[in-house]
């Protein structure tokens, strides 16, 4: 009984995630393409192309006729994907990003000598 909970429980949290990071294949921008996992700038310029020629994806399956889009590569992307709906993706950090890389970084000089109380006041205390 616990085992099924557990188990309905975690498909459940499985869901969320997947709708949070939903990608509508029929509006969705080169750069949002982009965020899927196997998906490229090529891919994704592939995706929209076919988009415009063949007026749209009537279903999830279809992306497949896109060159270089194959049952591997739909499989770890289907979950992602949907007809309808808006494009909805969290941001990633980007490897190698300066930017991101900062939120990370040592404190600077400046911050760690100020949490540090100064020579002559270590003295006092003694």
């Amino acid at each position: 009984m616990l085992k099924k909970l557990f188990v309905a429980v975690l498909a459940w949290v499985a869901s969320i995630g997947f709708a949070m990071a939903a990608v509508n294949i029929n509006t969705a921008t080169v750069e949002q393409l982009e965020s899927l996992a196997e998906i490229g700038p090529t891919k994704a310029r592939a995706i929209v192309d076919y988009r415009k020629t063949n007026g749209g994806f009537k279903t999830l399956e279809e992306i497949k006729q896109v060159k270089g889009i194959g049952d591997k590569t739909f499989d770890k992307i289907k979950p992602q994907l949907s007809l309808t709906g808006e494009t909805k993706i969290e941001p990633q950090p980007v490897k190698g990003d300066k930017k991101a890389d900062k939120t990370t970084a040592k404190p600077a000089k400046a911050e760690t000598a100020a949490a540090q109380p100064a020579a002559s006041e270590k003295k006092g205390k003694i």
